[in-house]
């Protein structure tokens, strides 16, 4: 563990050095990040935004149909049906892999947007709600199933512990960790010893340790029981600092090495949030209460990516953004696989 200063000491965000990335995108709940300052971010259009570094959009769509997206501000957007890209992540060949939270299945697309499914059932069951994916230096593709749960809101208020983690490998596919409460964002740590996974429902960070195999092992508790929020995607710095998005609660906090959490940046409405924790806390949540917890930052800021050639620029994903907020870091972001295997396209 680094004894040196950490570089969040006495460090938030400062509001007045916030700048938009992009417009008139849709859902960009995830963002890829290249070297070269491209930027990648989900779509609920069925696809992916492309904004290049002079700023200029082209949106590479798995389908022409448009006519089942919700209004930007619709509570739809939290349950639809259909194609809903919701995490991605770079292969090898610099593909776009998709957890399509819409079709519950793990896609992948190329560049030029031709799109086929990898995988929509484990085990000859449903896949399951996917959410995320990611990536490790193997060209394995890690993913979280956020629930079985159908329709998937019951695992809100009913706390499930049905979701998991899975694997796909040169082996096929397969469930490699079970029996967490709203299993979101997945992260590996920069040797790829350890497996973090976002607990939402739970509002913890769990970890286990990767084994050669792509088992995973000693799962255990991280940081705080509680965090206080409901985290939904996360991301390391180089100093190890874990960054996590609230959603709701639409707050960006850091997780320190020694185990104190940071808040970096507020952006909530505390009497919608008192409101929405009542219902979370007697299982009565609706849409409508997710939807009235908004920011206006980040609109239900749901991740963090860190990109810019030097990887100090933070980009925020939301459910419920036109736009990326993005800010300057004082430390760098931990890259992720693809950072050094491809540039820009």
């Amino acid at each position: 563990m680094t004894t040196s200063r950490n570089p969040l000491d006495g460090w938030q965000v400062n509001r007045g050095d916030i700048r938009m990335v992009g417009q008139n995108l849709l859902r960009p709940e995830c963002i890829l990040a290249e070297p070269d300052g491209t930027l990648w971010t989900a779509d609920a259009r069925g696809g992916v935004m492309r904004i290049r570094p002079d700023g200029t959009q082209t949106l590479i769509a798995q389908q022409t149909g448009t006519s089942d997206v919700p209004a930007l501000h619709d509570a739809k957007q939290l349950v639809m049906g259909g194609t809903l890209p919701n995490g991605l992540a770079f292969d090898r060949e610099g593909d776009i892999v998709i957890a399509n939270f819409g079709t519950d299945a793990i896609e992948l697309m190329t560049r030029d947007g031709a799109s086929r499914t990898l995988y929509d059932h484990i085990d000859g069951k449903p896949l399951g709600k996917a959410n995320f994916v990611l990536t490790d230096s193997r060209g394995r593709i890690w993913f979280t199933v956020t629930t079985r749960r159908v329709p998937w809101t019951r695992s809100i208020n009913e706390k499930s512990a049905d979701g998991y983690v899975g694997l796909i490998d040169e082996y096929g596919i397969r469930i490699v960790a079970d029996g967490f409460v709203g299993t979101n964002e997945i992260r590996l740590d920069a040797t790829e010893e350890w497996l973090y996974v976002v607990e939402t429902n739970a509002r913890r960070i769990s970890r286990l340790r990767v084994q050669d195999d792509g088992s995973l092992t000693g799962r255990e508790i991280y940081g705080p029981q509680d965090l206080g929020g409901f985290p939904d995607g996360f991301a390391f710095d180089v100093y190890g600092n874990l960054w996590i998005t609230l959603i709701l609660n639409e707050r960006l906090i850091a997780l320190t090495p020694h185990g104190e959490v940071l808040t970096l940046l507020d952006d909530g409405d505390p009497e919608a949030i008192a409101r929405y924790e009542a219902h979370y806390q007697a299982g009565t949540t609706t849409p409508e209460l997710m939807g009235a917890c908004r920011g206006t930052l980040a609109p239900m800021m749901a991740s963090i990516t860190f990109g810019g050639p030097d990887l100090h620029t933070v980009y925020l994903g939301s459910l419920g953004g036109t736009s990326l907020a993005s800010f300057r870091s004082p430390v760098a972001g931990l890259p992720l696989a693809h950072w050094t295997k491809r540039g820009g396209a």
